[in-house]
């Protein structure tokens, strides 16, 4: 895939852009950058599959409530995380145009993402870009949602049938914020990381 749109869209909307052929080359760029800080993680397959947090945890303090420790609940890793100096997340769609959209269960991400650190990290892979807003949303309401409801062992109609987003009502629903960012968030610097490989969902 051919990130010349999408990244001259994202800098004229006043993202700082790095552009990566593997995710490797992304996660040495990435624990290079951040040392003796404090770093939060969103929930992320992404990241996981990078294995980011274990090249960050070495040099950092790395609040991630995918990897809990011993003495700490997953709230209260959110809440760290959320305070932390850097923050890095995933995104469940973007546009060629720029708008960056997001859907969260707690809200944790998506707060995170739009105010509070000195700089905030979105790592995409090449599977997460759509033409258009409309797509955009439409890939994180209807491939990314599910495959987390999924993930999560949830009893959603989006998780058993695997499908589409079913704008259910069940008490397990994880579809319960969402945010896009149009443009950069003033007050912080933001970093898109383009990586030419399939990540996450």
């Amino acid at each position: 895939m051919e990130f010349t749109k999408i990244k001259n869209s994202l800098e004229c909307l006043g993202y700082i852009v790095s552009e990566f052929n593997h995710a490797e080359e992304a996660t040495k760029y990435l624990s290079n950058q951040m040392s003796n800080r404090t770093i939060g993680i969103g929930g992320s397959v992404t990241v996981d599959e990078m294995k980011l947090y274990d090249a960050l945890v070495s040099h950092n303090d790395v609040y991630w409530h995918m990897r809990l420790p011993e003495n700490m609940s997953a709230m209260e890793v959110r809440k760290r995380a959320n305070l932390a100096d850097f923050y890095i997340s995933s995104v469940n769609g973007i546009a060629e145009t720029g708008e960056i959209i997001n859907i969260d269960n707690t809200g944790n991400r998506v707060s995170a993402i739009s105010f509070g650190h000195d700089k905030v990290y979105l790592i995409i892979g090449e599977n997460k870009i759509a033409s258009s807003y409309e797509e955009a949303l439409d890939r994180a309401r209807n491939i990314a949602a599910p495959l987390n409801a999924k993930r999560l062992g949830v009893k959603t109609p989006c998780a058993l049938k695997g499908d589409k987003c079913y704008d259910c009502k069940s008490p397990q629903r994880i579809c319960r914020n969402s945010s896009v960012l149009w443009e950069k968030p003033t007050g912080s610097e933001y970093e898109v990381i383009l990586i030419h490989e399939k990540l996450g969902y």
